[in-house]
């Protein structure tokens, strides 16, 4: 499980910087958070397939975060696109996009389910596979929004039956409490510690997408406990009003979620164009919480990661 920054900017494209987007690739398998115009280049130039999208979660309709989904579901029908697809956002998208010609579902050569997000709503699972499963909750921003949390689930560790068997193991419900983590006594009376023939298990791991909203009790709930928190910070705290009367959260104030909701690592986005270099956000936060990077597009963060190591991987 791992994320992509596609794009990093809010507003408008600046400083080198996208609109906002961002993969999360499991298996293979992308499931792209916003779609900013430019999306279908950064895809490209991150060697990601468009036919690998399972599911598009859109957080708002304001066009920095979804203008680029109508080429993107238009280039998907002209390559003959057969798998189906999720899409998930307000409830005015699917209205959006039967306005605009080549965008309706009638033009495609694929069927979308549509997963509709109507105001008023508190937590809702959006998205399920074996992989992976999404849930999405409300965020305070200026027009109805939305955060997603994407978790995997964990792998138990496999069982060596053979050195069970030589440790004096031999029924079943032993070789069943053993994979269960549970010790067992032997006929022989010696102790077989599930440790010494379970290999280790893979943890679940998290994913928290959090953009343009104020630190608000269900972000901080989708954050929860989070491996990997994408937070919005727009502004620095020098520019807190800007931030309250735009309904957008400086660096500090990602922070302070991250911290308060016990992430394990933030990641930063969706800067504004008055920051050319957001090294200045990322040190701001890092006062809060230390274990946090600004992101860099088309670069590779593995969701679960050890922490001593750098957080990012360069895909070259």
């Amino acid at each position: 499980m791992e994320i992509i920054p596609l794009g990093t900017a809010s507003a408008v494209p600046a400083c080198g910087r996208h609109l906002a987007s961002v993969a999360l690739v499991v298996k293979g398998r992308i499931v792209l958070f916003d779609c900013g115009e430019g999306t279908q280049f950064q895809l490209r130039h991150a060697g990601l397939r468009h036919s690998r999208i399972v599911a598009v979660c859109i957080t708002h309709l304001h066009g920095d975060h979804y203008f680029g989904l109508m080429g993107l579901l238009s280039s998907m029908a002209l390559t003959r696109r057969e798998a189906p697809l999720t899409l998930i956002g307000p409830q005015q998208l699917a209205e959006v996009l039967d306005a605009v010609p080549g965008a309706r579902d009638g033009d495609m050569t694929f069927p979308i389910n549509h997963v509709q997000l109507r105001s008023g709503f508190t937590h809702a699972e959006v998205y399920r596979s074996n992989d992976v499963s999404i849930t999405a909750r409300p965020v305070e921003h200026r027009t109805f929004s939305a955060g997603f949390r994407a978790q995997t689930p964990g792998t138990p560790g496999n069982l060596d039956v053979a050195l069970a068997r030589d440790l004096g193991a031999n029924t079943y419900s032993q070789f069943q409490a053993l994979k269960r983590g549970e010790s067992v006594v032997t006929a022989a009376g010696r102790t077989i510690h599930a440790k010494e023939v379970v290999s280790a298990s893979a943890r679940a791991c998290t994913f928290a997408y959090i953009s343009d909203t104020r630190p608000c009790a269900s972000g901080r709930e989708l954050a929860r406990n989070a491996t990997l928190l994408w937070h919005e910070a727009t502004f620095t705290h020098a520019l807190q009003a800007r931030a309250i009367q735009t309904g957008h959260s400086t660096a500090r104030e990602a922070a302070e979620v991250a911290h308060d909701a016990k992430a394990e690592r933030l990641l930063l986005g969706h800067f504004s164009a008055r920051y050319p270099d957001p090294a200045v956000l990322e040190a701001e936060a890092r006062q809060i919480f230390p274990n946090t990077e600004a992101a860099r597009e088309l670069v590779k963060y593995p969701v679960l990661h050890i922490l001593e190591t750098s957080l990012a991987e360069h895909l070259v």
